[in-house]
């Protein structure tokens, strides 16, 4: 038995009015799917996601375990069902100022435990390190500012970042490994797989863009082809 986590009915955007990128894209997320996004640079991929988030203005009905969106506010929506963007760089400031910034934000206070230092501001930021320590990534890196990181740097950071809040059940990931070496890569993926397949874990499912014919090999379960306006799940790659 099925145990959706997100659903789209009917969610399009439009370039220009009138001028849609995409119309009338409907399927349902599930508890444990990786599911990877595939289609041309400018197919609406990324758009997809950042409607997902609630990041720009779209069309159709968006629903998370039942409820909209707007059912539990927009910003503890977005804690849940959150987006990765691609390149982290373009943030101000540097990772540790914006894992503070984002920890002080009303919608993730509701879910701190002033009990468990795990979920204070100083807590994640440790839980930061420590993932991103798995990846390489050098503690000196989260001082330093988003533009003088390098791609695969900021890349890892975000990701380590995301997971270490520990809130959401849905991660949107853009191409997130699409900066990275072919090792970096692969444990990246095989943390995101594992944490997925936890059954003690928060994170229950993963929307995931990539132009790597590999990488969804090795990762996806589920697989939508973007093209001509529209999505079509391909069933022959399950």
């Amino acid at each position: 038995m099925s145990n959706p986590v997100l659903e789209l009915r009917g969610v399009g955007c439009e370039v220009s009015p009138g001028q849609p990128l995409f119309q009338d894209i409907s399927f349902v997320v599930d508890e444990g799917d990786i599911i990877v996004l595939q289609g041309k640079s400018g197919s609406g991929k990324t758009t997809l996601l950042k409607c997902i988030a609630h990041l720009v203005l779209h069309k159709g009905k968006i629903s998370y375990r039942g409820r909209t969106p707007q059912a539990y506010g927009i910003p503890a929506f977005r804690t849940r069902v959150l987006y990765v963007p691609q390149r982290p760089s373009l943030l101000p400031g540097s990772p540790r100022d914006f894992l503070h910034s984002v920890s002080e934000l009303k919608s993730h206070r509701a879910y701190r435990d002033e009990k468990s230092d795990k979920t204070t501001p100083h807590g994640v930021f440790q839980k930061a390190k420590e993932i991103g320590g798995r990846w390489g990534v050098d503690e000196y890196l989260w001082e330093r500012e988003w533009s003088n990181l390098s791609g695969g740097e900021a890349q890892r950071i975000a990701l380590a970042v995301a997971l270490a809040f520990d809130t959401a059940e849905v991660l949107l990931l853009d191409e997130p490994t699409s900066a990275l070496d072919p090792q970096s890569s692969a444990m990246v993926e095989e943390f995101l797989v594992q944490e997925v397949r936890s059954q003690d874990r928060v994170l229950k499912a993963l929307i995931w863009i990539t132009h790597s014919e590999e990488q969804v090999k090795r990762v996806g379960t589920r697989f939508i082809n973007f093209s001509d306006g529209g999505c079509e799940e391909d069933v022959s790659l399950a």
